[in-house]
């Protein structure tokens, strides 16, 4: 059955980005004893409908820049399964965003969302748009008419978007001003908002503080360990690893690379958090070659220089691995000298950043390797905490916030690992979290009917 769906879904996805068929084949392949012992999910076709997005919206932005030349862009929302709740998924403003990679994220986010517990479906969007370089009167002029179509399909208990790559505080509060000027509503349909308008403390941090809290969790129950004067390897240079590193370090490890996408910047002594947040500012985001110059003892690798098929992040041996840039970035060259060096954990920060054939190299090597879905689930889980703190009316405090962010990614931890240990597949996290997160997702499809 499971072979039939792929195929299928290979076929009407044709014309769509390959990453969102792999998406889909992980899961799958991780759920065959479930489906085997229940013959509910076959009655009630929860395979064939979980694969299939509820709506796909695409729709034509047009604007203007400071010199009064017209731009159109492709603005997307992708609703995928509201089955837990109302769709809720970051907007991507990147110019490789497309209809298959907004797929993959959204069929993600609806197991991520699942996972934290909480009464939230999945969903995913955004546009081609490219905010580098643009004065911010124009990402303004682009974010009104991106919402001018977009409010057509959102709402606080429908559809609440969240923001992501390209999307941060600036352009959350520019579509929150234009919701409201349309709809005269102050409701929490977007949530990364401002804090002085509604937004939540925390929530910048979130993904990278939870990724880490995950990774602590992991290593304590599975190994004894902890990350304190351990050596740690993390790359990407954006939210997500800036505030993965900015953790590691609060907590007393060593970070010692970080990357951006002309090289990788390595330094012994550890990053200079301080340094790296003046060049990757939204207003300037310099090369990462600018730190090496700064920096006495670190040193810059390029991309270029690199062999094809392997990352310099990853050649640097290390205790913990945090591969936080993008899909696909971790390779099984990179995987190979990963375990060869000694590395005992892997855990993603970014969304699938870890090609397939690596993920099984760090299985059968004993390494432990936490999924995306799973690890980087707390800046959805803090959009959630905006959501409730917004419907009450209510501002909770940064400890209140991070308290309740490190009790969801612990409770993520230990619903995977049981999962996993109750299907036989001990450590087997990937396995652990699909299995979990569809069961809850697969209850609420079959209870609510078709």
């Amino acid at each position: 059955m499971i072979k039939k769906i792929i195929e299928n879904l290979e076929k009407s996805n044709c014309s769509v980005d390959g990453i969102f068929i792999q998406a889909v084949s992980e899961v799958m392949n991780s759920l065959q004893p479930v489906i085997e012992n229940d013959d509910r999910y076959e009655t009630y076709a929860i395979l064939e409908r979980i694969v299939t997005a509820d709506r796909i919206i695409q729709f034509k932005v047009q604007w203007v820049d400071d010199h009064n030349h017209v731009h159109v862009n492709n603005g997307y929302r992708i609703q995928y399964n509201n089955a837990l709740g109302p769709y809720k998924g970051g907007l991507r403003f990147h110019p490789s965003v497309t209809e298959g990679m907004l797929k993959f994220l959204a069929f993600e986010q609806i197991f991520k969302n699942s996972l934290t517990g909480l009464p939230i479906g999945g969903g995913k969007g955004g546009s081609d748009f490219d905010p580098k370089g643009k004065s911010d009167f124009e990402i303004m002029n682009f974010c009104r008419a991106f919402m001018r179509e977009l409010h057509l399909y959102i709402g606080a208990r429908i559809d609440v978007p969240a923001g992501d790559i390209g999307v941060g505080n600036r352009e959350i509060g520019f579509l929150f001003g234009e919701y409201k000027r349309i709809t005269r509503n102050y409701d929490g349909v977007l949530s990364g908002k401002p804090f002085t308008f509604g937004g939540s403390l925390l929530r910048p941090e979130a993904t990278g503080y939870g990724v880490v809290y995950f990774a602590q969790e992991m290593l304590k129950e599975e190994l004894e360990e902890v990350l304190e004067n351990q050596i740690c390897t993390v790359s990407g240079a954006g939210n997500v690893a800036l505030h993965t590193i900015e953790k590691l370090q609060h907590i007393g490890a060593k970070v010692v690379t970080c990357s951006d996408s002309e090289g990788t910047i390595y330094d012994p002594s550890g990053i200079n958090l301080t340094l790296l947040r003046i060049l990757k500012d939204d207003g300037r985001r310099l090369s990462l070659e600018n730190y090496a110059t700064q920096v006495q003892g670190s040193q810059y690798i390029k991309k270029a220089d690199y062999p094809i098929g392997g990352h310099a992040t990853w050649n640097i041996p290390c205790f913990a691995a945090f591969p936080c840039a993008t899909q696909n970035e971790l390779t099984e060259m990179d995987a190979q000298i990963l375990v060869n060096n000694g590395c005992v954990a892997v855990i993603e920060g970014a969304n699938m950043p870890t090609q397939p054939k690596a993920i099984e190299l760090f299985l059968r090597e004993g390494v432990l390797f936490a999924p995306g879905k799973a690890s980087n689930a707390g800046g959805v889980a803090v959009s959630e905490f905006e959501m409730s703190q917004n419907a009450s009316m209510e501002k909770w405090s940064y400890e209140k916030v991070d308290a309740k962010l490190k009790e969801i990614m612990c409770q993520i931890y230990k619903r995977v690992a049981l999962t996993a240990k109750e299907y036989g597949k001990e450590r087997n996290f990937v396995d652990g979290a699909n299995i979990a997160a569809f069961k809850r997702l697969a209850e609420a499809m079959i209870l609510e009917g078709v």
